[in-house]
């Protein structure tokens, strides 16, 4: 692994899609509680910093995150320049029209990865991959122009292996991060370098379950109290319980090597600490360490709740 003197503009082909990725991809858009605005510009200041990979869906913040990433692609000439990647949210309705109205959130004429989300269950992909269902309907969007590729977004490895396997993605979303099944990280890691799949990968930091006391995504455990509020949203108290830091957890990722390692950026201040993290990753941890770091996890994870990217979620990992 070769480590970019920043590794911000770091790039490598997204499997077969031919398309050269930065290492840090953009997810996690929408806050309601800002101005459409406030959001667009945090957006172009994560484009502005080198990133080149932007993650949204038609279910995130009720379409706001669509809005969001469809007034920030119209500056000139950056469309072109982006890998942007959708969902279809309702794997049992048509899909043309749920990418219709994608496109018109998103303001273009087609996206660059076509996405199931959450495809996460043996049958559903069964269901998903009968004649004329959603897989077939992903073709269809490709066929029209709509869609450059097609893909899932899965908690669960066995889909994911089937889904590679069965040659019905281009890309892959799925959980790495120190606390997830290790199946994704053994298994479907090394299946997807074997077929050219591209990897777009998520819960670096467990949903924010292993940073802080919270139940993920800053909502606090009971009795925990809030920290004051910032210019990056409402912080937490520093924690009490076990946890790792964010460094930590994004260095466990590198160190899988994922195409892409998908993160939020809702707020300047997130963007912050992504980017000074992945800067000071000096290259590929140890075994001993990464194995250290699973263990920590476990303990920092315990007692916040249900892990939902797990195909057993109250199970350790």
């Amino acid at each position: 692994m070769t480590i970019a003197a920043d590794i911000l503009t770091q790039t490598r082909l997204l499997g077969r899609t031919g398309f050269a990725a930065t290492r840090i991809g953009i997810g996690d858009l929408a806050d309601r509680s800002l101005s459409l605005e406030t959001c667009v510009a945090t957006l172009r200041r994560a484009l502005d910093a080198g990133l080149n990979l932007v993650d949204t869906a038609p279910g995130y913040e009720d379409g706001f995150s669509e809005q969001i990433v469809g007034a920030a692609l119209q500056k000139t000439g950056l469309r072109d320049k982006i890998f942007l990647i959708d969902k279809i949210d309702h794997h049992n309705q048509p899909v043309a029209a749920q990418l219709d109205g994608s496109l018109r959130a998103l303001a273009t004429s087609h996206v660059d990865l076509l996405v199931l989300h959450g495809l996460s269950t043996l049958e559903g992909f069964e269901k998903a991959s009968a004649p004329n269902a959603a897989f077939d309907q992903l073709d269809t969007a490709k066929k029209a122009g709509k869609t450059r590729f097609r893909g899932i977004s899965s908690h669960h490895p066995d889909v994911l292996a089937k889904a590679i396997t069965a040659n019905l993605c281009d890309v892959v979303l799925f959980p790495i991060g120190p606390y997830v099944d290790d199946r994704y990280r053994t298994q479907i890691l090394p299946l997807a370098r074997k077929h050219n799949v591209g990897t777009v990968c998520f819960k670096t930091f467990g949903a924010g379950k292993l940073l802080g006391d919270n139940i993920g995504y800053n909502r606090p455990l009971a009795n925990r109290p809030r920290g004051k509020l910032s210019s990056g949203g409402e912080e937490q108290a520093a924690p009490t319980l076990p946890y790792l830091t964010g460094e930590e957890c994004l260095h466990y990722t590198l160190t899988c090597d994922p195409d892409v390692a998908l993160l939020g950026m809702s707020f300047p201040n997130e963007q912050d600490a992504a980017f000074a993290a992945a800067r000071s990753f000096a290259g590929p941890l140890d075994d001993s360490k990464m194995a250290d770091l699973r263990r920590r996890a476990i303990d920092a994870i315990r007692g916040k709740g249900p892990c939902w990217w797990n195909p057993n979620p109250t199970e350790p990992a």
